[in-house]
C-alpha cells in the first residue's frame, strides 16, 4: 500500500478517527443536556414530504442487511433503500439506473453481462456484487445475470454495502442489490394502467393491479410491454415482463403465497463506439457496426412459494421454496478496430453463445425472540439447498483469423461469418448447502450486538462435452460478523462492524478445471457510521468509513510464471447520504463517495513478461460518485424535479495506461396530476444532451451514453 495512503493499514488509525469523531462531536452536547433530548440543530420552516408517504426511512425494516427485520437504525451497516414511486419519479427505466443513484455504486453494463453489472466499494461484476430477487439468489453463470427485464414489478430496492457473505454465501464482498417485487394487499381492489411514448419511438404498456378477491385470498398482477427503435442505426429492442402473485391467508397464524414472473428481453445488441487513432470521435455515436443477423434474446423465469406461519408469540417461521429457468443467446460481430493506413474499421469478434440455466432451492428459518442471559434477544437460524444446472454452447475458441472491413461513417451490416463450429462446450451441476444464523442482543438500554455465522458447501460437477473430460470440486466456506450499534437516541445511532466475506475466482457455477483447484477469496471488513433522523423526521444523514482488504486473488507468480491465489486488493473510502424535506415544497435526496482502491500484490503476464501492477487501480472503479435530486411541489397537482448523476474517471485496463473519462449528467421531469385519477408526466434524461462513456468495452471501444431523451406518460388509477 502507498505512503499515501488514506488509512494507516496496520492500525486503522484512519477508521477510527472518521468513525469515533462523529461520536465525539455529536454525543458530547447530547448528554450535556438531557440524555433523551434530540440533538439541537439549526432550526428551519419544515413542511410534509412532498414523496409518497411510503418512502423507506430510517425506521423502515430491510431486507438485504439482516433476516432479523432491523430497521436501518439497529442494522451496523451502510444501507439505503429505494421505493418504487422513487424509482419511476427518478426516470429509472432499469434496476441498475436506481441502485446507481444510491451511495457508491455505479453500473458497468455491457451486453455480455446481461445488461446488469455494478460496481461498489471497489470490487466489480456479478462475483463481487450480488443482486438477490425477493431474497432468493440467481447463481450467476459465466458473468451474465438478465433479470428483472425492468422496474415496473418492483415494489422496493434494498442495498446493504460492504461483505455481506454471512448472509448471502460466496459473491458479495462489494454489496448486495434486494429487489423485492410488488406483492398482493389486502383491501379494495386497485388497478393503475400506464400509457408511454417518447424519444426514437419508445412505447410503454404497464398494467398493475391487485387488493382481496376474499376474506382470504389477494392477488397482484403486473404487466409491462416496451419496444424502442432505439438511437443507435439499426438497435430495435423490445421486452414482456409479468409478475404474478396470489397470496391464501389460510388462518391468522399461516399464509401462503404463490408468485410467478417472467421477462422476455431482446435489448439493443450494438457493441459501442470504436476510438479513432485512440480518440473519441462524436461523429460516429450513432454508428451500429454490428452485423445484420445479430441476436440478443433472454428469456427468465422465477416461481416462488412462500409460506409463513407464526407458531406462538415467540417464534415465526418461513419457508421459500423456489425454481429459476433462464435461457440466454447471442450471435453478434463483438470487436472494431480502427486502421489507420486503410482508413477503414475492421469488423471481428464472431460470437454465438447460448446459455441454459436451471436452479431449484429451498430456504428455511425460524425466528425466535427469547432470553440471553436475562437480556432481550432476536435469533434467527436457517438452512439453505440449491442445485443449479449450467449449459453453454459456443464457437470458441473464437479462431477466425482477421476479420472484415467496413466503412466507417456507411458500414456494411454484413451477416453472422464464422468457420469456428457453434456446437456443446460445458455442462456443470453445482450443489450448496449452508446452514445460517443471526441474533440480535439488547445489552442495555442503548447498547446492542449484532451477530452473524454461516457456513457454506459448494460441490461443483463439470463435464467438457468436447474432450470429454470430467472434473469435481467441493468448496467450503464460513463467514462472520459482528456489530455494535449505540443509541444515543431513538433517532440517531452510530455503529461498528467487522465482517468477513467469500468470492470465487470467477462465476462459481461456470469455474474452469483450472480454476476448480482454487480456493475461494478472502475479504475482511471493518466499517465505522453513523445514521440520524431529524426535525421531526423530515430530515436523514448517514455517514460510514470502511477498510476491505481482499486476499487469495488470481496472479502470476513472478518465478513460476504460473497463476496461483498470491494477490491481493484494498479498498478504502468514505460515504455521506442526506434526505430533507424543505420549506417551500422542496425534497432534496443527496449522497456522496469517496474511494481509493488499489491492488496490493498483483502481477500479470504481458509478451511473456511477469508485470507487477501493484500500487494500480483496479478497472471500472472510479474515486468519486455523487447523486442529487431536488424535487419541488409548484402546487397540489404539479410538481417538477431535476437530479444529477456524477462519475469519476476510471482506468480500463490493469496497467491503468488507458481510461474513459468522468461524466455529470442531469435528468429532470414533471409531473401534473389532471384529474384525481389521472396523472401526466414528463421525463428527460440527459438534459444538456452531453456525450459521455459508460462503460469501456475495452481500451479502444466505448460504450456511450443515451443522448438527451424525453418520455411522456399517461397513468391512470381505478
Amino acid at each position: 500500500m502507498s505512503r499515501n495512503s488514506l488509512f494507516d493499514a496496520r492500525s486503522g488509525k484512519f477508521l477510527c478517527v472518521v468513525g469515533l469523531a462523529p461520536c465525539v462531536l455529536l454525543c458530547v452536547p447530547t448528554h450535556a443536556a438531557e440524555i433523551d433530548s434530540a440533538l439541537a440543530l439549526p432550526s428551519m420552516a419544515i413542511i410534509s414530504r412532498v414523496d409518497d408517504a411510503a418512502t423507506p426511512d430510517l425506521l423502515t425494516p430491510t431486507t438485504a442487511g439482516s433476516r432479523l427485520n432491523l430497521t436501518a437504525l439497529e442494522t451496523p451497516a451502510s444501507m439505503s433503500s429505494i421505493n418504487s414511486e422513487q424509482i419511476l419519479g427518478r426516470n429509472n427505466a432499469t434496476v441498475q439506473d436506481a441502485v446507481s443513484r444510491s451511495p457508491g455504486i455505479i453500473s458497468v453494463a455491457t451486453p455480455g453481462n446481461g445488461g446488469t453489472s455494478l460496481s461498489a466499494r471497489g470490487f466489480v461484476g456479478h462475483t463481487s456484487v450480488m443482486t438477490l430477487f425477493d431474497g432468493s439468489r440467481l447463481y450467476t453463470g459465466a458473468g451474465t445475470q438478465t433479470f428483472p427485464t425492468d422496474t415496473w414489478m418492483v415494489e422496493r430496492i434494498d442495498v446493504i454495502r460492504g461483505p455481506a457473505s454471512v448472509l448471502y454465501g460466496e459473491g458479495a464482498t462489494g454489496a448486495v442489490i434486494n429487489v423485492i417485487p410488488k406483492k398482493p394487499f389486502e383491501g379494495e381492489i386497485r388497478n393503475r394502467l400506464r400509457l408511454g411514448y417518447g424519444s426514437d419511438d419508445r412505447q410503454q404498456i404497464g398494467v398493475d393491479s391487485g387488493g382481496s378477491l376474499s376474506d382470504t385470498l389477494s392477488y397482484r398482477l403486473t404487466l409491462n410491454r416496451q419496444e424502442s427503435n432505439g438511437w443507435v442505426d439499426r438497435a430495435d429492442s423490445k421486452s414482456l415482463a409479468l409478475s404474478a402473485a396470489l397470496r391464501w391467508q389460510a388462518t391468522d397464524d399461516l399464509s401462503f403465497t404463490l408468485a410467478h414472473e417472467r421477462g422476455n428481453s431482446e435489448p439493443v445488441t450494438a457493441f459501442g463506439t470504436p476510438l479513432i487513432n485512440g480518440r473519441y470521435d462524436s461523429s460516429i455515436r450513432d454508428k451500429n457496426y454490428n452485423i445484420e443477423n445479430d441476436q440478443q434474446r433472454y428469456r427468465d423465469e422465477w416461481t416462488r412459494l412462500n409460506t409463513d406461519w407464526v407458531i406462538n408469540d415467540a417464534i415465526t417461521a418461513s419457508n421459500q421454496l423456489y425454481y429459476i429457468k433462464s435461457r440466454r443467446h447471442w450471435r453478434n460481430a463483438e470487436d472494431y478496430s480502427w486502421n489507420a493506413p486503410r482508413e477503414q474499421l475492421l469488423r471481428g469478434g464472431f460470437l454465438e453463445i447460448k446459455h441454459d440455466q436451471e436452479q431449484i432451492g429451498d430456504r428455511q428459518t425460524f425466528t425466535f425472540a427469547h432470553s440471553l442471559f436475562g437480556l432481550d434477544s432476536r435469533t434467527v437460524v436457517g438452512a439453505e439447498f440449491n442445485k443449479i444446472r449450467f449449459g453453454v454452447a459456443n464457437n470458441s475458441p473464437y479462431s477466425d483469423v482477421g476479420g472484415e472491413y467496413i466503412d466507417l461513417w456507411n458500414p456494411a451490416p454484413g451477416y453472422f461469418d464464422s468457420l469456428s463450429p457453434f456446437r456443446p462446450l460445458t455442462e456443470s451441476e453445482t450443489r450448496t448447502f449452508a446452514l445460517f444464523a443471526e441474533n440480535r442482543t439488547q445489552l442495555s438500554e442503548r447498547w446492542s450486538l449484532v451477530t452473524g455465522i454461516r457456513r457454506d458447501n459448494n460441490h461443483i460437477d463439470r463435464e467438457d462435452m468436447r474432450a470429454g473430460g470430467r472434473y469435481d470440486r467441493s468448496l467450503q466456506g464460513g463467514n462472520w460478523r459482528a456489530g455494535l450499534v449505540f443509541a444515543v437516541t431513538e433517532d440517531f445511532s452510530l455503529y461498528g462492524q467487522y465482517s468477513t466475506s467469500e468470492d470465487g475466482v470467477n462465476n462459481l457455477v461456470t469455474l474452469n478445471p483450472g480454476q476448480l483447484q482454487m480456493d475461494l477469496t478472502e475479504s475482511r471488513q471493518t466499517e465505522f457510521g453513523l445514521k440520524q433522523r431529524f426535525w421531526g423526521g423530515q430530515g436523514e444523514w448517514t455517514l460510514a468509513a470502511y477498510h476491505i482488504v481482499k486476499k487469495k486473488l488470481l496472479a502470476t507468480d513472478p518465478v513460476t510464471r504460473l497463476a496461483q491465489q498470491i494477490g491481493q486488493q484494498s479498498s478504502e473510502g468514505i460515504e455521506a447520504s442526506l434526505d430533507l424535506a424543505l420549506a417551500w415544497d422542496l425534497s432534496l435526496s443527496a449522497n456522496v463517495s469517496v474511494l481509493r482502491a488499489e491492488y496490493d500484490e498483483f502481477s500479470e503476464t504481458v509478451s511473456g513478461q511477469v508485470v507487477s501492477r501493484a500500487g494500480n487501480k483496479p478497472t471500472n472503479v472510479p474515486r468519486r460518485t455523487a447523486n442529487l435530486w431536488l424535487n419541488k411541489a409548484v402546487s397540489a397537482d404539479l410538481d417538477a424535479g431535476i437530479g444529477l448523476r456524477y462519475v469519476d474517471e476510471r482506468y480500463t485496463n490493469t496497467a491503468n495506461t488507458a481510461k474513459i473519462p468522468g461524466y455529470t449528467v442531469f435528468d429532470a421531469n414533471v409531473g401534473w396530476n389532471v384529474v384525481p385519477d389521472v396523472r401526466l408526466g414528463l421525463q428527460v434524461n440527459n438534459l444538456f444532451d452531453r456525450d459521455y462513456v459508460s462503460v469501456a468495452q475495452n481500451t479502444q471501444q466505448w460504450f456511450i451514453g443515451e443522448p438527451r431523451s424525453f418520455f411522456v406518460t399517461a397513468d391512470y388509477s381505478f
